[in-house]
């Protein structure tokens, strides 16, 4: 039976639940969000010995470090020369370093704390699925080995065997990279703060940040936090119209599907190395295995009230890629979503001294969230803007016009190519 169910929670034993805020409190840096960014900053925080508190509106995990696809992936969806198109070079090289070192810094973090996040660390995949793909996935290679990344283009036979297909002839493998379950990795991380006195509070929502003399009340509908400093970690999962940052992302939805799990050879096939792994689509198709061997397809767009046509584009691509599979039975479906910007590059926002904020990873929690995380840990530290991975951006200016209509568009136009696809319309 399928379910309308985040597969990554049934996959973690021992998952940590923490209180409602129903009092009063003073801390040294209140964290707004219980995810990736919130709780690596939290870590990093209250390993220089400061006290942390974090609020979470639900559940840590119920948000998009919960739903990810749980790929460890370097650098931006951007090419390195178009970051530096965009924001110069100097700023655009820094940042494609910092994201480039970032799935390190998440594996040494696991390592580090302990976090069973059932990862895999074999680097992923990036598949072209047709000529065009290829010209693509040679032009990335070009600009990634030139500034000494381990990548590698994979051809003929090789290719095949990675990718558990003979229809791909081109991948790019990134060896920096990996898969984790990110629920493991997310709540890992809450346990870890937990351990280091960090207090956190779940089903908390904030409603409002005010000055308090020379320090910041955040206020719950049931308690507040006042706080030095203040870190809004939210990103697409902000509630409530309290805070401007909400207006300079728009979100875009992301569908995954997983099948019960896989046995046998031919199963053993398919992505035998346990890669992550996504294609050179217009609307990327992404795969992988889980740690039970279920196959896990992933594409932008949700799936609530067209569930025909994700369900056959799902039956589709397994068709595609794994002819010898036959139709899988799918177990798991759900929907995340994510914050984007216009030209899919991140920002990060000082609105307020002692206020900091990180939105818009365009897809790239996991990497993006634990590297922030640890990078506003430091600025809140030493006041120093040269340790963060690219400048603080003008809030007034980088707020997205038409944001509704502009997601509400492009889940109706990703809704039409799959469906395209479906029909054979798109290849």
């Amino acid at each position: 039976m399928l379910k309308n169910q985040v597969l990554w929670s049934t996959l973690v034993d021992n998952v940590p639940h923490f209180p409602q805020l129903q009092t009063d409190i003073n801390t040294d840096v209140c964290i707004i969000g219980g995810g990736f960014t919130g709780l690596s900053a939290a870590i990093h925080l209250a390993e220089a010995g400061h006290r942390v508190v974090v609020v979470e509106s639900l559940e840590v995990g119920s948000g998009g470090s919960g739903r990810n696809v749980g790929l460890v992936n370097a650098g931006t969806w951007a090419q390195p020369d178009e970051l530096n198109k965009y924001l110069g070079e100097k700023v655009g090289e820094k940042l494609t370093t910092a994201l480039g070192h970032a799935p390190q810094l998440v594996f040494d973090t696991i390592d580090r704390l302990g976090i069973q996040a059932q990862d895999t660390r074999t680097g992923n995949l990036h598949m072209a699925h047709n000529s065009e793909g290829e010209a693509d996935i040679d032009h990335r290679y070009l600009q990634l080995s030139r500034r000494g990344a381990n990548v590698e283009v994979l051809t003929g036979a090789k290719c095949h065997e990675y990718c558990g297909t003979k229809v791909v002839q081109k991948a790019l493998l990134d060896k920096r990279a990996g898969t984790i379950n990110p629920y493991a990795y997310v709540t890992g991380l809450a346990q870890a703060a937990k351990r280091l006195n960090v207090e956190i509070y779940e089903n908390s929502s904030v409603n409002e940040i005010v000055k308090s003399d020379s320090q910041w009340c955040v206020k719950t509908t049931s308690g507040s936090i006042t706080a030095d400093k203040v870190v809004l970690a939210t990103n697409a999962y902000t509630q409530g119209e309290w805070t401007e940052i909400l207006k300079t992302i728009y979100f875009v939805k992301y569908y995954q599907i997983a099948s019960e799990p896989l046995t046998g050879s031919i199963a053993d096939k398919i992505l035998p190395y346990k890669n992550g792994s996504w294609d050179t689509r217009l609307a990327l198709s992404s795969i992988r295995r889980d740690k039970e061997n279920r196959l896990l397809l992933g594409t932008v767009g949700g799936h609530e009230g067209k569930e025909s046509i994700y369900h056959s584009w799902a039956d589709l691509i397994t068709q595609k890629y794994f002819p010898e599979l036959g139709k899988l039975k799918w177990q798991y479906q759900w929907t995340g979503k994510f914050g984007f910007t216009t030209d899919h590059i991140m920002r990060i926002f000082e609105p307020a001294p002692g206020i900091v904020a990180a939105t818009a990873f365009n897809g790239r929690g996991i990497t993006t969230g634990t590297l922030m995380g640890k990078a506003f840990a430091q600025y809140l530290q030493d006041d120093d803007r040269e340790n963060l991975p690219l400048p603080f951006s003008d809030l007034e200016s980088s707020k997205v016009s038409f944001r509704n209509a502009r997601a509400m568009f492009y889940d109706c136009g990703i809704t039409l190519y799959h469906a395209g696809q479906c029909l054979r319309i798109i290849s």
